[in-house]
């Protein structure tokens, strides 16, 4: 058991250079994982929720390794609505770590909505520590929002997970998400500011195409 979490946390915390490849796998399973998110029964995500969002970020097969010291890592897609839809995405990471008595590996897809106005600065202006940076809650279930009404309303991000098949909301408090400036360079082909690419503007790259796509049929 201890080899494959000591491996787990070795590429958690030291993950590899990433190819075309990567990039692009990745923003398939994010466009999935959003269409399953809006399709799937069990997932249950409150109506009009989805509509409010001001961005959306979906981080699949966010990896979670624990042998006393635990580690979690995730690289995914964000993109945010402009005046003309959906914008090109901007790659992201999600990072963090806990300590305490803990022995395991396990591997979950998160959807986290940005629902306040200037959302897109969680997104630009470096790395965030969700919880302290902006405050983050477990997005509410339930196809009529009802009595989770004020979580949406205090919350700047709502977070959602999938782990083995079932949505549901989680808590992520202490993780931090920064812009994957490598992976932007690698989806555009040169240096550029996850800024300019979540204003609008910029062009959505062909290995793109399906992801801002799902998010457009929202």
């Amino acid at each position: 058991m201890k080899t494959p979490i000591v491996l787990s946390l070795v590429l958690i915390l030291f993950p590899p250079a990433q190819s075309r490849e990567d990039v692009s796998e990745r923003l398939g399973n994010a466009a999935e994982v959003f269409r399953e998110l809006l399709n799937a029964p069990d997932a249950d995500v409150p109506d009009g929720l989805l509509q409010d969002a001001d961005c959306v970020a979906v981080i699949p097969d966010v990896r979670r390794a624990a042998l006393g010291f635990g580690g979690q890592s995730g690289r995914g897609a964000a993109s945010c609505r402009t005046d003309s839809g959906w914008s090109a995405p901007s790659m992201l990471a999600l990072d963090g770590g806990s300590f305490g008595f803990q022995i395991g590996v396990s591997s979950s897809d998160v959807v986290l909505l940005f629902m306040v106005d200037d959302s897109i600065e969680h997104l630009t202006g470096g790395e965030v520590t969700l919880g302290a940076d902006a405050s983050v809650a477990a997005g509410p279930k339930g196809r009529d929002l009802g009595a989770n009404t004020n979580v949406s309303f205090e919350a700047e991000i709502l977070s959602y997970s999938r782990s083995r098949g079932v949505f549901a909301g989680i808590s992520i408090e202490g993780s931090s998400m920064r812009p994957d400036d490598d992976a932007n360079e690698v989806l555009y082909g040169r240096e550029i500011e996850a800024a300019e690419i979540l204003r609008g503007g910029t062009p959505v790259p062909e290995m793109a195409a399906s992801f801002v796509e799902a998010l457009r049929s929202n």
